[in-house]
Parts: structure tokens; sequence; C-alpha cells
């Protein structure tokens, strides 16, 4: 019982997550009920095959897995379909895995992310750049498309006022394991089956902090406009939708999409909340033998 895990039920547990993601209805991203801003779920299913072997790989480091994960993602899609999810799921990957540490995977997660140096920095710029996210820019100091002079951690550190996946790096990754996680527990309760709690989850986060990717994209104006609609509507989704607020959270997805705003970080973190909480559920039986599967699935 507990941790290390495998290298094969985390790549399992990575898997289970970006398809569990897709299922939910997520205003404004890509999922099973509406594809947009020139993507849709296969999209993600390839970059998610493509990047899981090499997120999970034991023997490399976190930037390498980063600068490989992000490279086989591009090359199966063409896009950059999920840069955000590998750098936060990367991590949690590395803390699942280590051979030694805490049994808590926070703490676990803490050891890795004090650990990371110039290599990882190094490696995780070129995945960026590789990746060329919309509305990256350029800094005078930490600048991703010039060699580093400063741990990846040190590096996060200075986005962090900018950017939510930079200050998971340095609050170690306080809203997954501070918000997400219980939001998610919470949708579980009551919602009708684990889409539906998925959706709560991509809904609370929306609501909790303005978008880094609508911020980076279309300034932060637009994402604290999309963060007070989701706030407004909070009676369709809290602790989760039901049937009859379906409808109101589609239009919300179309009128998004028509605006051409996409949450993408919120959908980041819903997907590595959901690798965290599979992570946690196998380190409580920590069986290799059975494949990770979502918890409100059925046989």
């Amino acid at each position: 019982m507990g941790f290390p895990l495998p290298r094969s039920t985390i790549e399992a547990g990575f898997l289970v997550a970006c398809h569990a993601e897709l299922t939910a209805l997520k205003p404004g991203n890509v999922h099973i009920h509406g594809a947009g801003h020139g993507m849709d779920t296969e999209h993600f299913e390839r970059a998610a095959a493509a990047a899981a072997p090499l997120l999970s790989d034991t023997t490399r480091g976190v930037g390498a897995r980063i600068l490989g994960a992000v490279g086989a993602s591009v090359a199966a899609t063409g896009l950059n379909t999920n840069l955000g999810i590998i750098l936060l799921c990367v991590p949690l990957a590395a803390a699942a895995g280590l051979r030694e540490g805490p049994q808590d995977l926070r703490d676990r997660l803490s050891r890795v992310l004090d650990t990371l140096d110039l290599a990882d920095a190094d490696q995780a710029f070129q995945a960026i750049v590789i990746a060329n996210p919309a509305g990256l820019g350029r800094t005078d100091t930490g600048d991703v498309n010039g060699p580093p002079s400063m741990t990846l951690k040190e590096a996060m550190a200075l986005a962090a006022g900018r950017d939510r996946i930079a200050r998971a790096y340095i609050s170690a990754f306080d809203d997954i394991f501070a918000h997400g996680l219980p939001v998610l527990y919470a949708a579980r309760r009551s919602a009708e089956n684990e889409s539906m709690a998925i959706t709560a989850l991509h809904m609370s986060f929306l609501a909790a902090f303005p978008d880094s990717h609508i911020a980076r994209k279309h300034g932060g104006e637009a994402a604290e406009t999309v963060q007070r609609e989701a706030q407004n509507c909070i009676e369709l989704w809290r602790p989760a939708p039901r049937k009859e607020t379906w409808d109101d959270l589609l239009a919300l997805d179309r009128s998004l999409k028509a605006r051409g705003l996409n949450p993408g970080t919120t959908a980041d973190f819903v997907v590595a909340t959901l690798f965290a909480d599979q992570l946690l559920r196998q380190s409580a039986t920590n069986s290799s033998s059975q494949p990770p599967v979502s918890p409100l699935s059925k046989p």
C-alpha cells in the first residue's frame, strides 16, 4: 500500500484523467459535447496517447519528461494541445514514482519541485518553445527563448503573478490540493455521474481564478469577465450540474466559443486534478494488476 507507484500505473492513471476530462461539458473548452478553437477530442486523445509513455518514464528527470512529452504530442497532432497539462502532470508523475520519500503525495511533490535544476529549466524552456503557446511574449529575465540562468522553480516564481501554472510550482500545487480535489469530492457526492462532477470541477476553477490562457491571449479584463460569468451562474453547477441546468451550460459553452474565449488553463487544472485523484486512489491499493478506472464508471 502507498507510494511509489509503478510506471504502468502512473501512465494508465494519466490516460484515464485525460479521457475523463474530455467526456465532461466544460464551457469554452473542447469536449465530446462540442469541438472548438479549431480542435476536437481526437486531437487531445492523440496527444495524451503520445505523451503518456514519456510523462511516466521514471528513468527521466522532470525537464526531460516535459520535453519528450511535449515533442511527442506536437508531432502527433501538429498542435499545442497539452503543454499546460504536461507542465502540471509531470511533477505529479515524478512524485508518485519517487523510490524514497514520504507517503503524502503533496509532500513528495514538494520534494520533486525543490530539486529542479538548470537542466530541468533548459529542457522545459525547449518544450515551451516547441509548443509556442499563444500570447507567450518575452521577458528580461527567465525568458524561455534563451539559455536558463536559474532553476525551473525559480523561473516559475518570476511568472507566478501572471500565470496560474507557474504559480503551482511555487505553491506545491495549492490550486489542486486545496481547491480542486475538495471540489471534486464534494461534486461526486451529488453528481449523477462522473462527467457531471468534472463539469462542476471545471466551473469551480473558472469561477475561482481568471484563466491564464484567456488573459495571455485576450487580456486580463476578458479573463475576469469569464470568471464573473462563471460566478454568476453558480446555481447551474454547484455542487454539481443537473439535467435541468444542462442547456444553460451548453449555451455558455457556445457563447465562449463564439467569442473565441478558450479557458485552456482551467482545463489543464481539471486534468491535473483528475490525475492527482487517480494517483491517490491507486496509492491506497498500489495494485498494478488493476488498471485505474473512473470512480463512477459502470462495469
